[in-house]
C-alpha cells in the first residue's frame, strides 16, 4: 500500500506531510500512519512541521468509508489530537490551503498554526453535512476558538476564509503561499532552542482540561459506538 504521508528530517526539525493524492482525508490508515510519523518524530528529538499536498490541508475524516467504520476512524482522529496536544516537542502546523472539519480541529491541537492568505475554507461543516460534532469535536473547537466564535463555526457550520479563520483562533499568523515554508521552517528551527523539560510539563498544566475533555469524549465514542 502507498504511503499516505511523507517524513523528512532536516536540523531538528521533522516535516511530515499529509499526502493522499487527492484532499488529504483522514481515514483510519491515515491517522495511524501519522501517529507513526509524531513516533519517529519523538525518537529523532524533533520540532514538527504537519502540512499538507497543494492547496489542502486536509478536508477532514473520509466519510466515503462505510458508516459502520465511523466511530473507529473518529476515535483515530481524536487519538491523533490528544497525542498532538501532548506530544513533548513542538508542533507547528504550516496549513496549506483548507482545513475542513477533522482537518480544522487538528489546527487546534498544535501548538503554533501558520496559514496562507487565498481563497481558502477553514471551519466545521459537520452540521451542514447532518452530523453531530462528537464530544472531542468540541473540546477541540472550545481549547482554541474564541467564544463568539465556538458558536457561529459548531452550531451553525460557517465555513471562514484565512482572514476570519484567524480571528476565530484556528490560525495564529497568516503568510503568502510563497512564504509558508521558509517562515514556518524558520519559526520550528527557533522553537529547537526551547527547553523541551519545561515545554511540555507546561503545555500539560495548560491542557490538562483539555486533555480530560478529549479522552472522555473518545470513551464516548467507542462505547456507544455512535455520535452523529
Amino acid at each position: 500500500m502507498a504511503e499516505l504521508t511523507r517524513y523528512e528530517l532536516d536540523d531538528g526539525v521533522a516535516t511530515i506531510t499529509l499526502d493522499d493524492g487527492k484532499v488529504n482525508a483522514l481515514s483510519t490508515a491515515m491517522t495511524h500512519e501519522l501517529m507513526s510519523r509524531l513516533d519517529r518524530a519523538e525518537a529523532d528529538g524533533a520540532v514538527v512541521v504537519l502540512t499538507g499536498r497543494a492547496s489542502t490541508f486536509s478536508a477532514g475524516f473520509d466519510l466515503r468509508c462505510e458508516q459502520t467504520l465511523w466511530p473507529e476512524m473518529m476515535a483515530s482522529g481524536g487519538r491523533l489530537a490528544e497525542r498532538m496536544l501532548s506530544f513533548p516537542f513542538p508542533i507547528l502546523i504550516a496549513c496549506n490551503g483548507n482545513a475542513i472539519a477533522m482537518g480544522a480541529l487538528l489546527l487546534n491541537a498544535a501548538d503554533y498554526r501558520i496559514g496562507v492568505s487565498g481563497e481558502f475554507k477553514l471551519g466545521l461543516n459537520e452540521v451542514a453535512l447532518g452530523m453531530t460534532l462528537p464530544w472531542f469535536a468540541i473540546e477541540l473547537a472550545r481549547h482554541r476558538l474564541t467564544r463568539r466564535y465556538l458558536d457561529i463555526c459548531t452550531v451553525t457550520g460557517r465555513m471562514l476564509g484565512p482572514d476570519e479563520a484567524r480571528s476565530a483562533g484556528f490560525l495564529d499568523q497568516l503568510v503568502s503561499a510563497e512564504e509558508l515554508t521558509s517562515v514556518t521552517r524558520d519559526s520550528a528551527v527557533a522553537l529547537t532552542a526551547i527547553d523541551m523539560g519545561a515545554h511540555l510539563a507546561t503545555k500539560l498544566r495548560v491542557r490538562e482540561q483539555v486533555l480530560a475533555g478529549l479522552r472522555d469524549g473518545i470513551d464516548r465514542l467507542e462505547t456507544t459506538g455512535r455520535e452523529w
